[in-house]
């Protein structure tokens, strides 16, 4: 769940417009979106120090400053369950999230859980403590990713769209073939591909989808990449930055497919140290692994 976790945190950074967009319907007359917004990761992370235990479960949790036309902020809690099973603490930890921010910052909070699981019954929508006539009860933002439409996911035009029906594949994907899910996969990139949306979008959706759906014969891997360059002609019509990238990845990707995931996100570390101007931070983030692993692989190139 590490990976999924990397995944989300960063497409969340790339295309947060579009899942305020998504979500409220007139962010754009509630929100400046010229003045950018302010991912308080460290913030959060002082709240809710990350579990030690790698088999602890796992959440993706964002807290982001966002700022209003009448020049106030306002801060968005998005905390999405990606750990893909029922959690009957689910309300209560949503609720600690938000009386910490509050209580620490003195600030509102707008929350979202976004269940990705596929358990249909499971829809926490509201925690609530009674004792002697007080009552307390606190509602979120629900949205169960398994109970979407396809069909009116695909006609809607926000790229966000793109992410809720990538997430409604994998879910299917235990049920399909090697042989459908790599159709149904490469159609899904195909509508992506096919919708006027800016470059860095188009990359970030079609990472998302890579990597989200994942594929178990290698060779499907290698097919999938080459259908993608096929539909995109990739190399014709990129500047020096995005093909220095393109060529990496792609070297990275091909070399370690037989040696495995690890040693495939070395390779690709190993390019983009050696072929761009990218710093640790942003290759970190682009792999979807911590800055230690990018700045161990640069010591030992250094050093050679």
């Amino acid at each position: 769940m590490k990976r999924d976790d990397s995944l989300w945190k960063s497409l969340l950074e790339d295309i947060f417009d579009d899942f305020l967009q998504f979500f409220i319907p007139d962010a754009e007359q509630i929100f400046d979106f010229d003045k950018g917004f302010v991912f308080l990761d460290k913030e959060l992370n002082q709240l809710f120090p990350p579990a030690e235990d790698e088999f602890q479960p796992r959440y993706v949790d964002k807290l982001i400053k966002v700022f209003t036309r009448q020049g106030t902020e306002a801060w968005i809690l998005v905390h999405i369950e990606v750990q893909g099973y029922r959690d009957n603490a689910f309300a209560k930890r949503m609720y600690e999230y938000y009386a910490r921010i509050f209580d620490k910052y003195q600030q509102s909070v707008v929350a979202f859980a976004i269940l990705t699981d596929r358990y249909r019954s499971f829809k926490p929508e509201f925690y609530e403590s009674s004792l002697l006539g007080t009552t307390l009860t606190y509602r979120y933002n629900v949205y169960k990713v398994i109970e979407q439409d396809q069909a009116l996911l695909s006609q809607n035009p926000n790229p966000f769209a793109v992410v809720i029906m990538t997430v409604l594949l994998a879910l299917q994907k235990r049920r399909l073939t090697e042989t459908q899910l790599f159709d149904l996969k490469v159609d899904l990139a195909k509508r992506l591909l096919i919708r006027s949306y800016s470059k860095p979008k188009i990359r970030t959706l079609l990472n998302f989808l890579r990597f989200y759906i994942r594929f178990e014969n290698p060779d499907s891997i290698s097919k999938f990449d080459e259908q993608i360059d096929t539909i995109t002609n990739q190399p014709k019509n990129m500047g020096l930055e995005e093909f220095l990238l393109y060529r990496a990845e792609k070297l990275g990707m091909r070399q370690g497919l037989a040696q495995g995931i690890e040693q495939q996100n070395k390779l690709f570390i190993q390019n983009l140290l050696t072929q761009t101007d990218f710093t640790v931070e942003k290759i970190a983030s682009l792999v979807g692994v911590s800055t230690d692993v990018v700045v161990k692989i640069k010591t030992t190139l250094e050093q050679a």
